[in-house]
């Protein structure tokens, strides 16, 4: 079958959105002007949260988080091994220890019953985390009302990686609210469910935090007099007052982010629209399609099938090639990160996490845009008939 490259994501630009970056082109500021702060504004109402701090990329929301909650050496942070690479490199980062937990075998996130396992077992050898940060795979929320009541119970910070769920909901509230969480981080690469070309941004409702994420996204410089060890010499003064980084968001990008928020609902409604005709349509096939749990409205950033090997003749890798070379641009979310070579050197044992190596030997994301057409589903769906022989 022959068509056109299908990416397994992609932006979903439009004049608006256009119109939004040009206007900042021809302003006066094409950096730390009026567009970010609209951004951080827009993204509060949205998640009705008090704090949020637009930056660069995820994995400097996700290192300034972890910074502002005093994760440091000898400090063990804990997360899923499904997930990005920067989910744990942020810990490492900060010169901290990391450990992982094995998954759920139906959602795909974190397991809540081996993570309370882990943790009674970590408070007997005295090496409990100081953070523990859940990823929102997929866009499907994690049961972070059961996380927030562990960390009460063994004292630990939670960091949501929302990175694939804005839009998404948890028991009703907006995922970003930081109903069970201390922060929340979200990412605007352009396959996710908005972009801001490259970006991320972290939410909170406590003031300190938010102080302190602030420092550390431009340089560790402040502003504010009450933060000075001295009285300013003039309007001109600043203070460095800690060690940061330049971390911060373009006007361009945050622009952008502006002007995909107004759509942000439609997206989401676009994809679920969108998997729900997946689940439909993969009913005859030899595949497990996405379990969602009844709390989590998912943002829907992937749609992630397992392959029931079982029941057809070719491996993983081969139904894999053969929907890449037939230009179905399906993808592997994620290669388990203790497996990667640097985090082999920590002595990670395989036997410790069967379901993310049972998931990384069936998972396959299929394509999940806003703009993917129900043709180019169909197409989708026809190929993987084809590939599977059925």
């Amino acid at each position: 079958m022959n068509t056109s490259f299908i990416p397994y994501g992609k932006q979903d630009i439009n004049q608006a959105d256009i119109d939004a970056v040009v206007e900042v082109l021809k302003s006066d500021f094409l950096t730390q002007g009026p567009k970010v702060p609209a951004f951080e504004q827009a993204i509060k109402d949205y998640c009705d949260v008090e704090y949020a701090l637009a930056v660069n990329s995820a994995t400097s929301a996700l290192h300034i988080a972890c910074l502002s909650l005093g994760l440091g050496e000898g400090d063990w942070l804990w997360t899923t091994p499904i997930t990005f690479v920067a989910s744990a490199n942020c810990g490492l980062y900060c010169g901290a220890r990391i450990d992982f937990v094995d998954i759920d075998p139906k959602t795909y996130n974190i397991s809540v019953e081996k993570l309370a396992e882990k943790l009674a077992i970590a408070k007997q050898e005295n090496r409990l985390p100081k953070v523990v940060v859940p990823v929102h795979l997929t866009g499907q929320v994690c049961e972070m009302d059961k996380i927030r009541e562990l960390s009460k119970q063994y004292g630990f910070y939670v960091i949501e990686d929302a990175s694939h769920a804005i839009g998404g909901k948890y028991k009703g509230k907006p995922v970003g609210s930081c109903e069970y969480s201390d922060i929340t981080v979200f990412s605007f690469h352009p396959v996710k469910i908005i972009t801001t070309a490259e970006g991320g941004l972290c939410t909170t409702n406590n003031s300190k935090l938010a102080e302190k994420m602030e420092l550390y996204r431009s340089h560790g410089i402040t502003r504010n007099p009450e933060l000075m060890t001295k009285e300013p010499d003039g309007s001109w003064y600043y203070q460095q007052i800690d060690i940061g980084y330049n971390y911060r968001m373009t006007e361009l990008q945050a622009a952008l982010g502006v002007s995909q928020m107004v759509r942000l609902d439609e997206f989401i409604a676009v994809r679920h629209a969108l998997a729900k005709r997946y689940d439909e349509l993969l009913t005859s096939l030899p595949v497990t399609i996405p379990w969602q749990h009844p709390d989590s409205y998912s943002g829907l950033h992937l749609y992630v099938i397992r392959l029931k090997l079982n029941e057809i003749q070719k491996t993983h890798k081969q139904v894999f090639d053969e929907l890449r070379s037939k230009n179905i641009g399906v993808n592997l979310h994620y290669i388990p990160v203790y497996s990667q070579p640097y985090y082999q050197q920590f002595g990670f044992k395989v036997e410790d996490f069967s379901e993310a190596e049972q998931y990384y030997q069936e998972a396959i994301s299929l394509p999940m845009f806003s703009s993917l057409t129900f043709e180019q589903q169909d197409v989708v769906i026809a190929t993987l008939r084809e590939v599977l022989c059925v």
